[in-house]
């Protein structure tokens, strides 16, 4: 029998999930994400121009911004434009961001072309990195759908999960309570076809075992899938 969750969810069950598209009329393409009560805005914008060092590499490029609103979390936080310089943390995840979408296309396909992708928290309760991920894998398919012109720079879709160990089990999609309390946390990003772009892991309190993290790994793949499912529905 597995620990008690928030809603009854069981240890490999993902919160519920919601994608809309068209949430912002003036951006190419653009999704509302929610994993329960985690909400993240993502827009793509297309522009017909790449960064200087990549001129005549007969590609495009993807980058991406990643904020929080004041009052996505419990106590208001400062904008960090009000403090001059962003966090550590938000290089990290708009690096993150960035590295994982450019593995859902083909860049040849985007010549000269970039697009910027903006994720900006309005609620957060945990996994804002992997909503934000998984939400604008969805923007940037449609921005590609609707303005790009060539759909054959879309390659794959793209998600990203975390997962943690709480008393030595393994818990899919942790909320904040559960993420701040977690032996282990884990973030996860695969493509479609199962390929692991990126693992971020953790051990908080005690080290975690090989056996461990293959578990931990089998779980968010499935739970991968789940979102895939959800990003795919939207879209076709």
């Amino acid at each position: 029998m597995g620990m008690e969750r928030t809603n009854n969810r069981q240890t490999n069950q993902m919160r519920p999930i919601e994608i809309e598209i068209g949430v912002n009329k003036h951006a190419e393409g653009s999704a509302l994400v929610k994993f329960g009560d985690t909400h993240v805005i993502c827009t793509a914008t297309i522009e017909n121009s790449v960064p200087r060092w990549m001129r005549g590499s007969n590609e495009g490029w993807i980058t991406a911004e990643y904020g929080m609103l004041p009052r996505s979390t419990h106590s208001r936080m400062d904008r960090e434009a009000a403090r001059g310089k962003q966090s550590g943390r938000t290089m990290e995840i708009q690096r993150l961001i960035g590295r994982s979408l450019r593995q859902a296309v083909d860049l040849k396909f985007l010549k000269d072309k970039t697009v910027s992708i903006d994720c900006d928290v309005i609620q957060a309760d945990g996994g804002t990195r992997t909503a934000a991920i998984s939400g604008a894998c969805v923007a940037l398919f449609e921005a590609i759908k609707n303005a790009h012109g060539d759909h054959r720079a879309i390659k794959e879709y793209v998600a990203a999960v975390s997962i943690g160990l709480k008393d030595g089990e393994p818990l899919l999609d942790l909320n904040f309570d559960e993420d701040s309390s977690a032996e282990t946390d884990l973030n996860v990003v695969m493509t479609e076809s199962g390929g692991i772009i990126e693992i971020q892991g953790t051990a908080e309190i005690y080290p975690f075992s090989k056996d461990q993290l293959d578990s931990m790994l089998a779980i968010a793949s499935n739970g991968i899938k789940d979102i895939i499912e959800v990003q795919k529905s939207c879209l076709n």
